[in-house]
């Protein structure tokens, strides 16, 4: 049985309120969008809870999936928009032009051969703060217009776009900064 026809099954399951394959979705799913709560948290625990409350939404929503499109998709999203809502209740809006970028992000950095890891680049955009952090991953990542993180986010689309050239200009500070270190260790 492939992938797409695996979860076919277990939605059928979840469609007739069946407390197991609930759970089976869960447990399929749960790893790739705990992955995708971790770009919007600031730790572990708080993208546990917007897993956790991804999955409680989507059981009470079971019946808005048309059938059209990834049903995996489907489901990203709501992650997406949960922790959205998440970031819009505790919204601390505050655009800082210092960050003390010369901290701990640079230690934890593991570059072979000059080659930035995906691990050091995650590790840089999980270390913005969460308005740049939260634009970034719905810009670059998930894809959405200015517009659209603008009405999701309670800012102007002119804000999305300045702190969307904020989170990349830190983070090319910081690959700047990671490279001159580099440069001057092999020196």
């Amino acid at each position: 049985m492939s992938t797409d026809n695996y979860l076919r099954f277990i939605w059928e399951g979840c469609l007739r309120n069946e407390p197991k394959y609930q759970e089976l979705l869960y447990k399929t799913l749960s790893p790739k969008m705990m992955t995708v709560c971790m770009r919007y948290a600031k730790d572990k625990d708080e993208a546990q809870d917007i897993l956790q409350e991804g999955f409680v939404k989507l059981f009470n929503n079971l019946h808005n999936y048309r059938g059209e499109g990834s049903l995996e998709g489907w489901i990203r999203r709501i992650m997406v928009h949960c922790a959205i809502s998440r970031y819009r209740k505790s919204r601390t809006m505050v655009l800082v032009d210092d960050f003390g970028e010369d901290s701990n992000m640079m230690a934890g950095t593991t570059r072979n051969n000059n080659t930035l890891e995906a691990a050091d680049l995650l590790q840089m955009i999980d270390q913005l703060p969460d308005t740049y952090r939260s634009v970034f991953n719905m810009y670059a990542i998930e894809g959405f217009s200015h517009h659209e993180i603008g009405t999701k986010l309670g800012m102007s689309e002119l804000l999305s776009r300045t702190t969307l050239c904020r989170a990349r200009g830190i983070l090319k500070t910081r690959l700047s900064r990671l490279e001159n270190k580099e440069l001057h260790a092999v020196a």
